[in-house]
């Protein structure tokens, strides 16, 4: 990936979260795309239907550049499932296109098969690994059990305790430390911008941008410590 792109989900994990959809369907390929890091910052938990039409507008041909479907229907939160399969099948395209690209400057003795992806293929092909995220989740919170410490909470929705609003959703939590009111709480925050890590640590959360920080953070600042 190039240095100044980041990754992007095109619907925002938080609204999604908040209209009750799934890690998997959250985290699906078709949710993706690369921006650079101003833009990222810039479009960070936005509607869709707000700011897509804006940067189609001040830059025409962006959306069929990143395989966004134009139909502003879909755009919407409610209709979420319906641009993910749309969007699968501009990737299939895309990607079939391209396959044949390569093979057509193939010599004529190299026999090529039938594309890889294809209408009845493409909600496998394009959704590998799709919840590879839900499991590193799951297999993090696991491993802190594992080890005698507390059961972290999955999906963690932070709330302002005065107005009852929703700040924030947290990959995993423990909002009470990972030895009960024994330690700080603490945060796994994967792939979030940055008003998610700000959110948490105004509200005394540490936090962990990667599985492997807070597992160093566990071994080397809880486990020594109640083994000293």
């Amino acid at each position: 990936m190039h240095a100044g792109l980041e990754l992007h989900h095109i619907f925002p994990k938080n609204l999604l979260y908040k209209a009750g959809y799934s890690r998997p369907e959250v985290n699906s390929l078709a949710n993706f795309t690369f921006l650079t890091k101003a833009t990222n910052i810039e479009v960070t938990n936005r509607d869709p239907l707000e700011y897509i039409p804006k940067y189609e507008e001040l830059h025409p041909g962006v959306l069929a550049a990143h395989w966004i479907p134009m139909d502003p229907e879909l755009w919407r939160i409610e209709n979420y499932l319906e641009f993910l399969a749309e969007r699968r099948k501009l990737l299939a395209a895309a990607a079939n296109s391209f396959l044949d690209e390569l093979a057509g400057g193939m010599g004529p003795d190299i026999e090529v098969g039938p594309p890889v992806i294809g209408d009845r293929a493409s909600g496998i092909a394009v959704d590998l690994g799709e919840d590879d995220e839900s499991r590193v989740v799951t297999d993090c919170r696991d491993w802190v059990v594992e080890r005698g410490l507390a059961e972290g909470v999955e999906n963690y929705e932070l709330v302002d305790e005065e107005s009852g609003e929703a700040l924030a959703i947290f990959d995993l939590a423990w909002p009470e430390g990972v030895q009960l009111e024994l330690t700080e709480p603490v945060a796994l925050l994967l792939n979030e911008p940055q008003e998610v890590g700000q959110a948490a640590a105004a509200y005394g959360f540490r936090f962990f941008t990667t599985v492997e920080a807070l597992k160093a953070y566990v071994e080397s600042e809880v486990l020594e410590a109640e083994a000293a």
